[in-house]
């Protein structure tokens, strides 16, 4: 007999169960690359991914509060490739009727321990019934550690120069290629390049899937900073603007230029970026709307840079678009070239048009006495929750 109350089930069609349906569960509270590096593990264990997304009452009850709202958290567990169905109001503690509701027969779950409000494994139940499996933790990366620095407004997590540290660290070039994959997480996906401003040129990181000569090219750029619902919303309308456009045509072929810590921190100042340009980029990497990236793009998207990346694509760019966001220097138009090619494409307002980096910042501060009580609670917690996993 279970000790926690079963939590209504959806009103959807119950499907049968299946080895290859697998569920994953959690907060998702602002993406990260750790978020989408668990639903990666999980959807290679199967073909099929369900990922339970509590309620922010939950979550306030058994964690502390939120900082993006429910609505916000769904938008970024739907933008994940890996992801097959987005399932909201999760209970916090996973409960079996669930699981066979969705036909999942297995529960995927980092190897920590997580606890609910009275300090018991939320993964007791699916545990007895022998129908859970661990994965990794993904290393060094945690809505706690970002929400930390936020609060201390640190910038010793800014890289100099990913591209060296990707040829440096073996482990660090490997999570690029895993990111890399297509929606199985088993074959290759998104190309990577890397551009090098003094030989104005782009170097392939990771091979993956080239356009085919009937997809149109796209460019966007920016700081994906937090990868917020505001990006990730921008990021769909820019496929949804070129599939109404080219009913006709197959999906365009989305190319995401990052910017490098540095220039972010130029543009925006004191700790910016909160996220590196090593946990950006993964994060963009794991997006379903993006097709490919390229590390270090420069602010300026110039008429020169958009030809070296044609040639590097090996077809030509065919617009240029740009979210609702003001840009933030005084002088010129950063995308004044893209203007003069006929390429910019401008992306109007749309529902989370509110919701970037700074906002969230902005969050964590307005209730920073929450939020710092939330993290005195979290490290007792994960003492807690690290005995638990060393038993």
């Amino acid at each position: 007999m279970s000790d926690q109350p079963e939590t209504p089930l959806p009103d959807t069609p119950a499907v049968p169960l299946s080895d290859d349906r697998i569920w994953v569960d959690g907060c998702f509270d602002f993406s990260h690359h750790g978020h989408a590096g668990a639903m990666l593990q999980a959807k290679q264990l199967g073909k099929f991914l369900a990922v339970g997304i509590h309620s922010d009452e939950e979550i306030t009850a058994n964690k502390g509060p939120t900082v993006m709202n429910l609505q916000e958290r769904v938008s970024a567990v739907d933008a994940c490739k890996w992801s097959d169905l987005s399932v909201p109001y999760a209970p916090y503690v996973t409960q079996i009727p669930w699981l066979n509701h969705f036909g999942c027969k297995y529960v995927v779950h980092g190897d920590d321990v997580t606890t609910d409000a009275d300090g018991n494994d939320c993964y007791r139940l699916v545990k007895a019934e022998d129908r859970f499996k661990i994965v990794k933790r993904t290393p060094g990366i945690s809505t706690t550690d970002l929400v930390g620095r936020m609060l201390l407004c640190t910038k010793q997590h800014h890289i100099k120069n990913l591209s060296a540290v990707l040829k440096q660290e073996e482990d660090t070039m490997r999570r690029f290629e895993m990111y890399a994959t297509d929606s199985t997480g088993l074959a290759p996906g998104s190309n990577v390049w890397t551009y090098s401003p003094s030989k104005n040129s782009v170097q392939k990181l990771v091979a993956g899937i080239d356009p085919t000569p009937e997809q149109r090219i796209i460019y966007v750029d920016g700081g994906f900073d937090l990868f917020s619902s505001g990006q990730i919303e921008f990021l769909r309308l820019v496929v949804e603007a070129e599939k109404e456009k080219n009913p006709s045509l197959p999906p365009p072929y989305v190319v995401a230029g990052i910017h490098d810590d540095y220039t972010i921190n130029k543009q925006k100042g004191l700790n910016y970026p909160i996220m590196n340009a090593l946990e950006r980029s993964l994060c963009v990497l794991q997006c379903r709307y993006v097709s490919a990236v390229i590390l270090d793009a420069p602010f300026e998207p110039t008429k020169e840079f958009l030809n070296t990346i044609s040639g590097g694509i090996g077809a030509k760019v065919q617009a240029v678009y740009h979210g609702p966001t003001a840009f933030m220097p005084s002088e010129g138009d950063p995308y004044a070239d893209a203007r003069e090619m006929g390429l910019f494409v401008q992306v109007g307002e749309h529902k989370f048009s509110h919701v970037n980096a700074g906002t969230i910042v902005d969050r964590i501060v307005a209730a920073r006495e929450r939020f710092e009580e939330r993290q005195r609670k979290k490290g007792v917690k994960a003492g807690y929750e690290d005995h638990m996993t060393h038993e």
